[in-house]
């Protein structure tokens, strides 16, 4: 079994989980006992600020949304730019942290890049390996850019499938087809 941390996973049509339809989500960690990853591309109508206010009871100075980052229930969850404040380090660039004193820090930083997270994706030992066998995900290499920058926008995204179809075709052109076979005359095809 090869560690698929650090890397994107892309929901393929072949996966049947209604929980995973055109997600991109971030792997966090994957050995021997299971997996963890976030989901990157799914949007919650809650801001960040908001949740503080109401939940955390703590000052918040941040803008931007929660992410709802899976199904399974678990601590609040942040994928954050600070070295310093990390628990993983996921890829360059991009760290993780559940700790509370690390995220009471972050949540007064503006000055980095992050995403919160309310929930996990999370897979039993052998299960996502079982899941990669059938066809069910696509991978690629995640990087800071492609976890802080993604396409979603609340409003006119709301299931994030703009990033997931960015990132798929990106994976399946360079996979199944030449770039250097397509002809630059579309009539020629």
């Amino acid at each position: 079994m090869k560690s698929l941390a650090g890397q994107l996973l892309l929901s393929s049509p072949r996966l049947v989980d209604p929980n995973f339809a055109k997600t991109v989500v971030l792997m966090v960690q994957h050995d021997g006992d299971g997996a963890l990853g976030v989901v990157l591309n799914r949007a919650l109508d809650v801001s960040v600020k908001d949740a503080c206010s109401k939940v955390l009871e703590t000052p918040c100075t941040l803008d931007g949304v929660i992410y709802h980052g899976g199904p399974c229930p678990g601590p609040l969850m942040v994928v954050h730019s600070d070295p310093s404040q990390a628990q993983i380090e996921v890829c360059r660039g991009a760290h993780f942290t559940t700790e509370r004193h690390h995220i009471e820090s972050l949540l007064q930083r503006t000055d980095i890049r992050h995403k919160f997270f309310i929930g996990y994706a999370g897979w039993a030992a052998g299960q996502l390996d079982a899941e990669m066998e059938t066809g069910s995900w696509l991978t690629t290499p995640a990087t800071a850019d492609e976890v802080f920058d993604t396409d979603t926008d609340t409003d006119t995204d709301t299931d994030g499938a703009r990033h997931w179809t960015r990132l798929t075709t990106q994976v399946t052109v360079g996979r199944w087809v030449n770039p250097k076979m397509i002809p630059k005359d579309p009539k020629m095809n």
